[in-house]
């Protein structure tokens, strides 16, 4: 039985699976991350608080950015998601 040919052309990156979960770049091409903390012992933590943790924030500094789209090489921009409340109505 012949062996399988190798294939020609650059390897395959495979992506870091944590950092893509943690990372994302948006529409206009920033990389984003999201905050620590969320996880368990909030209770005594107070609503406005664990708000300001839902938030996305940019990533500063170039030296983390290089880092990650290194892990995750294939990070795409996201696409715009459309507003859900404006599904049915015509564009003004």
């Amino acid at each position: 039985m012949p062996r399988k040919q190798k294939a020609k052309g650059k390897y395959k990156l495979k992506t870091h699976k944590a950092t893509a979960k943690r990372f994302r770049v948006t529409s206009t091409g920033k990389l984003v991350r999201t905050k620590g903390g969320k996880s368990h012992l909030r209770r005594r933590t107070s609503k406005r608080t664990k708000r300001l943790l839902d938030e996305m924030i940019p990533v500063q500094g170039s030296g983390i950015r290089k880092r990650v789209h290194r892990l995750a090489p294939y990070l795409k921009k996201q696409k715009a998601k459309p507003n859900p409340r404006r599904r049915g109505q015509p564009k003004a």
